[in-house]
């Protein structure tokens, strides 16, 4: 793959190649990031915590159970040192807690707290009720591709970037 042919976005496949998706791909960050979309979302919902301690209620929000800390960093692409350090905080506020791990009595899970899952319930419903609305105008079909191709491009894009962590020397 060379970056003068069409893989780059030129030759046959025009407006709809690599190269005219890259303008699209930083709006979006910009929109997202720039709009401080978290932020604003926390605000809306009254939770009160940073962006990082969100993201780790998000995380266990999304699984559905409780979690080592080694798993949400997993998940957040993140160190555990890190988590552990949002994971102190959240329990520190009443947010999380740490449970037994039922398989290694000698684990401990991380699982919100009922005032963790109600603040992160919040804030979820005010991101998609946004998402639901820029979405307002497309057809059932149209979501449904557009949820299906987003995700293949995320998950693909993911694995080949962190491919290259693969590839350096140790």
């Amino acid at each position: 793959m060379t970056a003068e042919g069409p893989e780059a976005g030129q030759g046959g496949d025009g407006e709809h190649g690599l190269l005219a998706m890259l303008p699209r791909l930083t709006q979006l960050s910009g929109a997202v990031n720039r709009g401080r979309v978290a932020e604003r979302a926390m605000e809306a919902a009254g939770v009160s915590v940073d962006r990082p301690a969100m993201s780790v209620l998000a995380a266990l929000h999304l699984a559905g159970t409780p979690l080592r800390v080694g798993e949400i960093a997993a998940r957040m692409q993140v160190v555990g040192p890190h988590i552990t350090r949002q994971v102190n905080e959240l329990a520190r506020r009443g947010l999380v807690r740490r449970v037994i791990d039922p398989d290694d009595q000698r684990a401990r899970l991380i699982e919100p707290t009922a005032e963790g899952a109600a603040a992160t319930d919040r804030y979820m419903r005010t991101v998609l009720g946004w998402f639901s609305d820029a979405l307002a105008g497309w057809s059932p079909d149209d979501r449904e591709v557009f949820g299906r191709l987003l995700g293949r491009f995320v998950d693909d894009l993911t694995a080949h970037l962190n491919s290259f962590d693969d590839d350096r020397p140790g």
